[in-house]
């Protein structure tokens, strides 16, 4: 995993992290009509995400989310204050009162905000986990003037440009989507349909629970979560991929992240988490 910083190792690695930058034709016939321009890519910035005690984060809403719904933040199931979730288990509006430093475009902080519950969690089949925080949007807007990321729901393609956006860093890494693993399985957990990064994506700790970003719709697509170290085939910190077939591929170096357009038909109207929902395929406790 991308895995939560404490102790030394948080100092080590904020004394030694270095900041990386996101990073004549023939004239056509008359009878052919001229070719569509390139789409623009969002800018992706700071705006929404968020820096947990040992994680990243961010704001986000759902499409049918309104306004006046209590905001939610979205994070990896491993980020959990309590630790990690054990395979199966599954946490639901369990009780917290976790604080987020809420970041603006430029990557500084402008507020601190709270959870009230953990709407959702699970380190299985994904990883995942959705605070619900004591204030609304139009509130983090009106005090801020910070607006919720959007989460997709739609799956990412192949070959997407992205970006991994990570508050606890204040760094954007940019890459594409190289393609999807069957199953990524990592110690006791597996997870399916996962996102794989290509290698200009070489996340760290600290950066678990980044948005990743669609950079031609500024969507969120998934959430970033882990990667192979060492090269070790199936082990913590080194995922390895299993495919239909059960064959084992490992990619020392590659990183991945797990698709969120499964959250949204899990969100029901006032950003509830409503599990029995048509189309919602979250696991239930």
């Amino acid at each position: 995993m991308n895995k939560p910083l404490t102790g030394a190792l948080l100092s080590l690695l904020l004394l030694g992290a270095a900041v990386t930058p996101a990073v004549a034709a023939p004239t056509a016939p008359t009878t052919t009509p001229p070719a569509a321009p390139e789409a623009t890519a969002v800018a992706v910035d700071f705006a929404g995400t968020v820096a947990l005690s040992n994680c990243s984060g961010s704001v986000v809403r759902a499409p049918g989310s309104q306004p006046n719904d209590l905001a939610l933040v979205l994070s990896n199931g491993h980020c959990l204050e309590s630790g990690f979730p054990a395979a199966g288990e599954v946490v639901k509006d369990r009780p917290s009162s976790r604080s987020f430093s809420l970041l603006n475009s430029a990557g500084s902080k402008v507020g601190t905000l709270r959870a009230s519950k953990i709407a959702y969690a699970t380190m299985t089949d994904t990883d995942i986990s959705i605070y619900q925080l004591t204030r609304t949007y139009a509130q983090i807007q009106s005090q801020y003037g910070i607006t919720a990321l959007t989460l997709d729901g739609a799956r990412p393609a192949q070959g997407s440009a992205i970006k991994v956006v990570s508050g606890y860093w204040k760094r954007i890494y940019s890459c594409n989507v190289d393609g999807f693993a069957y199953r990524l399985k990592e110690g006791d957990w597996t997870w399916k349909d996962s996102v794989r990064y290509t290698s200009a994506c070489n996340t760290i700790g600290g950066t678990s629970g980044s948005p990743v970003v669609d950079t031609a719709t500024g969507k969120v697509v998934a959430v970033n979560n882990t990667g192979n170290e060492d090269g070790v085939r199936c082990t913590v910190n080194n995922p390895c991929e299993v495919d239909q077939n059960g064959n084992v591929t490992v990619r020392q170096g590659i990183n991945y992240a797990q698709q969120t357009y499964i959250v949204v038909p899990c969100i029901a109207p006032g950003n509830k988490i409503d599990l029995n929902r048509p189309g919602c395929t979250l696991p239930k406790p």
